[in-house]
């Protein structure tokens, strides 16, 4: 045996070079040894590894035991499920940045990987966003393995497939791809993977970074795959033969292919009857109507056909806006901006500042600007109902506000040729885009007759026995019933 190997025997010499590397203070080293003197060493990151595990089923038994210079006997004394040999000095160090810990032997080459990770996390409660009357009230955290166990309590399928991968070069984020094999079409998750590994970046410090990555037009107003808060929705969309991405760090799971009638879905239309689903589905469609079209149609009306307005509410109006000092299209711009303002203030200071902020803005504020006869009554009106509007629908808000800025400079500066230009702009661009070959604005457009059921209307249980045809999955069906 050279020096060289035989080196690498000594315990002081494999701490020396595992040092070099990771040279950082919380990287700590316990040293400790057999009943007949046999020296070991166990290598974590404090903070990560749970110092309680390493020495209840580590040191204790190992301190306890007469080991001789079997390495499988030292394996088998361990009372952990997760051990395993290393194999070479970068499976130690990516072992320790981990959270677990490299367990080096005085005299052998040979050392182990002990599954001891342990990070600081919350508890499982219910998300923020998407709340629900009725159904489970369960949410995703921040911690991967926690996330993957929700998701495998309810999918206790052997096709369920979690392929692991790794993204950012100094953070090393784990990423889980999950999907249902015979399901999902085998070129979804293969694509999404490509995406993943194609992109090198330091950090990824949530999942909207890997949303970023897999979208085939990063740059496009819409988004090109799902998010989701809650273990149920994200199992019933890999059911559907979708392909599912957790992010550890992120309390936010992806979903993908992607089609914009999802955001009109509520976890709860599944839950109650599908009459009462239909109509809250409707709402959700003519109030994201209303919240992005109603500031520009007010302007367009005031600026270029005053007749659109009842005689009624047009002599109102005329009242309220006698001298203001600004024209229609100031007046709206001006009133969103403060909405907009205070939106950002009340969110970004603490909370109870934030809710008195909030209150002193709305009404102290609003009311002053009106009788100081700065903003008219309708324009504060309007402005907030549409804002109001707009997040019925909260996973479309980032989109929805953008289109609003979008129709009212263009309803101020072209009137209602603008509006329908713009429309039909909007509507030829997203029948062009896909999402994994599934196009965006499907099933209307390629029209899927059987998916419309679920669309913006909600069908009964026994009227959906098949999967979306627009997502193209081999397994068709998804309910066998004898009911008559």
């Amino acid at each position: 045996m050279s020096d060289k190997k035989g080196a690498l025997k000594k315990l002081g010499d494999n701490i020396e070079k595992i040092k070099e590397i990771l040279t950082s203070p919380d990287i700590l080293t316990f040293e400790f040894c057999s009943l007949l003197g046999k020296k070991f060493a166990a290598v974590y990151l404090d903070g990560l590894a749970d110092k309680n595990l390493l020495g209840e089923l580590v040191v204790k038994p190992l301190n306890n035991a007469k080991i001789s210079d079997d390495g499988e006997e030292i394996a088998r004394l361990l009372a952990l499920p997760e051990v395993k040999k290393g194999k070479n000095l970068q499976d130690a160090v990516s072992g320790v940045l981990d959270g677990n810990a490299a367990l080096y032997i005085d005299g052998s080459e040979d050392f182990y990987i002990i599954g001891l990770k342990n990070p600081p996390g919350r508890a499982v409660m219910e998300p923020p966003t998407q709340i629900t009357v009725k159904g489970p009230r369960e949410g995703f955290t921040e911690d991967i393995k926690t996330n993957l166990g929700l998701v495998r309590k309810r999918l206790k399928s052997p096709k369920l497939q979690v392929k692991m991968l790794s993204s950012g070069e100094q953070s090393a984020t784990a990423v889980a791809l999950c999907y249902l094999k015979g399901i999902c079409k085998d070129e979804i998750p293969e694509q999404i993977e490509e995406q993943i590994k194609a992109n090198k970046i330091d950090l990824v410090p949530d999942s909207s970074y890997i949303s970023s990555f897999i979208a085939k037009h990063p740059r496009s107003l819409f988004k090109h795959c799902a998010s989701c808060e809650k273990p149920d929705i994200f199992c019933a969309k890999l059911c559907e033969g979708r392909a599912g991405i957790i992010v550890d760090g992120s309390p936010i799971a992806l979903t993908a292919p992607y089609m914009i009638v999802e955001d009109f879905q509520s976890a709860e239309d599944y839950y109650i009857t599908s009459y009462r689903a239909t109509i809250i589905r409707a709402l959700r469609v003519a109030a994201v109507l209303v919240g992005v079209l109603l500031p520009a149609l007010y302007i367009c009306a005031q600026l270029f056909k005053i007749q659109l307005i009842p005689v009624k509410l047009l002599f109102k109006i005329a009242s309220s806006v006698s001298g203001i000092p600004f024209s229609p299209s100031v007046e709206m711009f001006l009133t969103l901006m403060v909405l907009e303002v205070l939106n950002e203030a009340s969110i970004r200071m603490p909370k109870y500042v934030g809710l008195a902020l909030s209150v002193v803005g709305a009404l102290v504020l609003g009311d002053t600007a009106v009788k100081a006869g700065i903003i008219s009554t309708p324009a504060i009106i309007i402005i907030a109902f549409s804002a109001i509007c707009l997040y019925t629908v909260p996973d479309l808000v980032e989109t929805t506000t953008t289109l609003r800025l979008l129709f009212l400079i263009v309803a101020g500066s072209v009137g209602l040729y603008g509006i329908a230009l713009l429309t039909a702009f909007l509507l030829c661009y997203l029948a062009s885009e896909q999402s994994y070959g599934v196009p965006l604005l499907a099933p209307f457009a390629p029209l899927k007759e059987r998916d419309l059921k679920d669309a913006f209307y909600k069908s009964n249980l026994y009227s959906m026995k098949r999967r979306p045809r627009s997502l193209g999955s081999s397994n068709k069906v998804r309910l066998k019933s004898d009911k008559k």
